[in-house]
């Protein structure tokens, strides 16, 4: 139900949110009139709400109010509280479906040798350590001075580098998904070919990362060995000129939109989210899932509180199991380092108007539309299937896209109400806005406003077919704001388990 100034979201929630700024004295849904300044994404009582009861939006608990909220009052961080529990699910409401003819319809792709379907053509100087992270960045540097003009088939070289690799155990979590990131990345399909660069001592050695099922046009060598940074650059820059020779030449081809694979990402959310950029994007997600095509949901920690709505969505007991499984390794991680997931929350977020993890993990769910979940991956984990799927990753954006990346993701889509900034080379990152005000203040980052969701001027579903169609586009060739500005070098970051030793 729509007002002229604020969004009731169900029947059963005893707030409403501001859509745009609510003056005292203005009239709310059931009658109700405020009595407080309620910021645009913010929280506003319908209803009396007594001390210890539950405060519910999306039809669902997202936490207890810690005082009487008479209507018309503001809610927020000062009387309401996080407090772990769940409301009965409410069944999805339909799904928005493929039509016969999207599930016929190719995107214009790069087939590789392999077999699997990349969306960009670049060529990648991975570090396996820290030590080894200047070098790779000279040598993409040189490369896309000297080389690049010479083959215009080829999107870029990109330096993927990062700050781990050394300090610590060769066994144990840390090194195993630093190695299984660091893989992902070297065979992904973005890449037409790969340079690997060490330094040769650390522990993370490249003789880890074998030819195989790897990358096409995949070389490495050591800096040690090579005589050196600047003798490394120079042998690097004649291994270059050999891959780029071959992989210059590809070009596009038409290949089923069931190959594409969407990272699903959302960061600065506000109280718009869970409202317009979500859902519209949940909305692709269904078409995606109708003609084949997968999505990749992640942020443990930003579903938390509303993980049993996706387990009540499982195709089987054993993918709710898995996905449980995940939640309670992230409540033990948490309290064993003395800190709490209803911490997530950020300043920005509370700003905007989202005020518990519940909240904020029932408006991110969203973004998973209304499809089956379909199976559950660890970090970087190779994702194959179809339809939703979920990677446990932590919510800190970088860290979650980079482990979807390594898992196939071929695009992100990314949505955002504070006004995030983000790119993840070698994949194209399409930035979602929730609201008009911050898309128009940030255009030149923003691909797509859903804000005028909220205006009534366009639907959730219409939203949706508009991004789906986005995605087509972006996976056929068409550049992101992000890619324009040139986002994506410094956006590589896997994420560090395990001690520093």
């Amino acid at each position: 139900m729509n007002a002229a100034n604020s969004i009731l979201l169900s029947p059963a929630d005893n707030v409403a949110v501001a859509n745009g700024r609510i003056e005292i004295g203005a009239v709310l849904p059931g009658g109700a009139v405020a009595t407080a300044l309620i910021e645009p994404g913010h929280k506003v009582a319908i209803k009396p709400i007594a001390a210890g009861e539950a405060v519910v939006k999306y039809a669902q608990a997202i936490g207890r109010a810690t005082e009487a909220i008479a209507p018309g009052e503001h809610v927020h961080s000062h009387n309401l509280v996080f407090e772990s529990g769940r409301l009965p699910v409410v069944p999805p409401s339909e799904a928005v479906h493929a039509t016969e003819a999207d599930r016929t319809r190719t995107f214009m792709g790069y087939r590789r040798a392999d077999g699997r379907a990349g969306t960009r053509n670049f060529i990648g100087i991975v570090a396996s350590v820290n030590c080894s992270a200047t070098v790779c960045h000279s040598i993409a540097d040189q490369a896309n001075r000297e080389l690049l003009p010479k083959y215009p088939g080829i999107d870029g070289f990109v330096p993927i580098v990062h700050g781990q690799g050394c300090g610590m155990s060769a066994t144990g979590d840390g090194m195993m998904v630093l190695h299984r990131t660091l893989a992902g990345y070297a065979r992904h399909p973005n890449f037409g070919g790969v340079l690997m660069v060490g330094l040769g001592c650390e522990v993370n050695q490249l003789t880890l990362y074998g030819q195989k099922g790897v990358a096409a046009g995949k070389r490495h060598f050591n800096i040690q060995e090579a005589g050196g940074s600047r003798k490394s650059v120079e042998k690097a820059m004649l291994v270059l000129a050999e891959i780029a020779e071959e992989v210059g030449k590809l070009e596009r081809e038409p290949i089923p939109v069931s190959e594409i694979v969407v990272g699903l990402q959302c960061g600065g959310s506000d109280g718009m989210s869970g409202i317009t950029a979500n859902p519209a994007l949940g909305a692709a997600v269904d078409i995606l899932a109708g003609v084949g095509g997968i999505g990749i949901l992640s942020e443990t920690t930003e579903i938390y509180g509303a993980e049993h709505l996706l387990a009540y969505r499982a195709a089987t007991p054993e993918i709710a199991a898995k996905l449980d499984g995940y939640v309670k390794w992230w409540e033990d991680h948490v309290a064993k380092h003395g800190a709490s997931i209803d911490n997530n929350p950020s300043p920005g977020n509370k700003r905007g108007g989202l005020t518990t993890i519940l909240e904020k993990s029932l408006g991110a769910v969203a973004k998973g539309g209304q499809t089956p979940l379909n199976g559950v991956f660890g970090y970087a984990e190779k994702v194959t299937g179809h339809g939703l799927v979920f990677m446990d990753t932590p919510g800190y954006d970088p860290v979650s896209a980079t482990g979807q990346v390594a898992g196939g993701a071929n695009v992100i889509v990314f949505t955002t109400g504070r006004g995030s900034c983000f790119g993840c080379r070698p994949t194209p990152s399409i930035k979602v806005a929730t609201n008009s005000t911050m898309y128009h203040q940030m255009e030149e980052d923003m691909d797509v406003n859903c804000g005028v969701i909220a205006s009534g001027e366009k639907t959730i579903a219409g939203m949706g077919r508009e991004i789906f169609e986005l995605i087509v586009e972006t996976a056929s060739g068409r550049k992101t704001k992000s890619e324009e500005f040139g986002y994506g070098d410094n956006e590589f970051v896997p994420w560090h388990l395990g001690a520093t030793l």
